[in-house]
């Protein structure tokens, strides 16, 4: 016998975010053996708080 628990669906982005979500993933379009469009993604997702640095520089004004 499984125990099965429910978890919601903000539960599960809530604690999703909190460590952070990595996606990753290539496209390409080929016709012939011939490469035409290539795309690649990748992201980093999570949550952003007042303790939490942004990533990138803050510029002044």
């Amino acid at each position: 016998m499984t125990d099965q628990r429910e978890i919601a669906l903000v539960d599960l982005l809530d604690r999703l975010l909190a460590g952070g979500v990595v996606l990753a993933g290539d496209i390409t379009l080929r016709i012939a053996d011939i490469d035409l469009v290539r795309v690649d993604l990748k992201a980093l997702i999570s949550a952003v708080g007042e303790n939490v640095p942004p990533p990138w520089r803050q510029v002044s004004p």
